[in-house]
């Protein structure tokens, strides 16, 4: 159904993760390191990623971000830490959900395959507003006519804001959308992505409009 890239230095751990994903249909890629797998995910198509953040050579947070300078495929994170820090790290990173060991295989296979139902919903073709311009099959941001570079939980957030325009949208709603249910950081998370996002976006960030004790709101004629 998938290529998957398996990113786990640990042997035991790797075998049981690539076992439940190949019993979902799915073909798996290990890496034992960071440097490996960037030489997977550079010479193979793959379509989802798991990562584990303790590497050696390369460490997990380091290869989401090279990782997601090359493609946009969805990357879950593994981790034996639970610390909010560490999580709004890899968020920032580029990657799309956590697991924190231990973690059930079934349930990583949920994940795995709801992501990859998410990532294959055919994309509109441009969404622009006022000098931004989306071209979602690429997941590219253009500013003015110039590409800007967007951490990919940006990218996503403008992304639903401008295929929801004018729509408003609690901080928890965004939560859910963006960072999915089980996501257990706090709503300052999305407090943080937009004002980076705005400041990327320069004047153009006052399309996403700030409504007190409602949440935010896309606006096209601003």
């Amino acid at each position: 159904m998938a290529n998957i890239l398996v990113v786990e230095d640990e042997k035991n751990m790797q075998d049981i993760i690539i076992e439940y994903l190949q019993r979902g249909g799915h073909t798996c890629f290990a890496a034992d390191d960071g440097v490996d797998a960037l030489l997977l995910l550079k010479n193979n198509p793959m379509d989802l990623m798991i990562l584990d953040v303790m590497m050696p050579h390369l460490d997990g947070f380091s290869v989401c971000r090279v990782a997601r300078e090359m493609s946009s495929l969805p990357i879950i994170m593994l981790t034996a830490k639970s610390d909010e820090e560490d999580k709004l790290k890899g968020y920032d990173y580029g990657a799309d959900d956590y697991m924190t060991k231990p973690f059930s295989p079934r349930v990583l296979l949920a994940k795995a395959n709801a992501l990859l139902r998410r990532f294959s919903v055919n994309p509109a073709e441009t969404l622009s507003a006022g000098k931004i311009t989306i071209l979602p099959a690429a997941h590219k941001v253009y500013l003015d006519g110039k590409e800007i570079a967007l951490t990919h939980k940006e990218y996503e957030l403008l992304n639903f804001f401008m295929a929801n325009a004018e729509q408003i949208f609690s901080r928890e709603q965004l939560l859910n959308r963006i960072w999915g249910y089980d996501f257990d950081g706090g709503t300052r998370t999305v407090d943080t992505h937009i004002k980076t996002l705005r400041q990327k976006l320069g004047s153009e960030g006052k399309h996403i409009v700030t409504l007190i004790r409602s949440g935010y709101k896309f606006e096209v004629a601003r």
